[in-house]
């Protein structure tokens, strides 16, 4: 999860050309890959769900370091496009080859951009929907055209305003429904998107409420955004993101029990 290395941080439009990419589709990567699908099927009750995939703009930043990055979107935005032609190509073929191999076993496929921070767009909505969306839309349009399984995508933080951007795009699913970011009220965003998207996440507060409540507050609190999010169904709970450390056992255990107790349907 560490970054410590940008290979393309120095490099010019010009060089990405020459650049050694990685083939998405080398029949390497999917070897056994159908017998575990069909292992995990046969013989246990899950659903069958991919890792995150189809990152096409978070791995330009990996490789280019996000200050340059951030700069690029300003300065030379024709190098941020072909970047993100290179991304998008890897996705694509990569989705060629995964779901000639599982597109009729897997449940959900799950994709993924952070577009958004605490308070709002991490860079210019405008360059989003530009620049970024279309190709994000080819790698979804893509996969929808190749299974029934549904699309599942995380951006954490204040995401709100590009969620009709998601949903055009062909999402199904919303993840990690950050509640403590602005403008993300778990029963605002039911009210406004229930209809057209499974919300999955949004469970408790993880900043807050997970780390130092107590374990009767933890449960009230699953119980408030349960009940805000799961009517007429579209919701699959999940804590706000991972557990991280120093969080009390026991406001695991009262997160979970509280799920259990509120959030099934019948």
């Amino acid at each position: 999860m560490d970054i410590t290395h940008h290979p393309l941080a120095d490099a010019t439009l010009a060089d990405l050309g020459d650049y050694p990419w990685p083939k998405g589709g080398d029949p390497g990567r999917f070897v056994g890959l159908r017998d575990r699908a069909k292992q995990i099927l046969d013989e246990t009750p899950y659903a069958l769900v991919s890792g995150i995939s189809g990152v096409v703009y978070e791995m330009c930043w990996y490789m280019r370091g996000l200050e340059q990055w951030f700069m690029d979107m300003l300065q030379q935005p024709e190098f941020c496009e072909a970047l993100l032609d290179q991304t998008m190509k890897f996705w694509l073929d990569w989705f060629d080859a995964f779901l000639t191999e599982v597109g009729d076993l897997v449940d959900v496929i799950m994709v993924g951009d952070d577009l958004a921070g605490q308070t709002g767009p991490l860079f210019r909505p405008d360059f989003y929907r530009r620049i970024v969306k279309p190709r994000q839309k080819q790698v979804v349009q893509l996969i929808k055209s190749r299974t029934k399984a549904k699309i599942w995508y995380h951006t954490c933080g204040a995401c709100r305003m590009y969620l009709p951007d998601l949903i055009d795009n062909g999402i199904d699913a919303i993840n990690p429904v950050q509640i403590s970011a602005s403008n993300m009220d778990p029963a605002d965003l039911k009210a406004e998107f229930g209809d057209r998207l499974t919300f999955w996440g949004g469970g408790i507060d993880a900043q807050h409420v997970l780390p130092h409540a107590d374990p009767e507050t933890v449960r009230e609190h699953v119980r408030r955004n349960i009940a805000a999010l799961m009517p007429g169904g579209g919701y699959v709970f999940n804590n706000v993101h991972n557990i991280q450390a120093g969080v009390p056992a026991e406001n695991v255990v009262a997160m979970y029990d509280a799920a259990y107790e509120f959030g099934n349907y019948s």
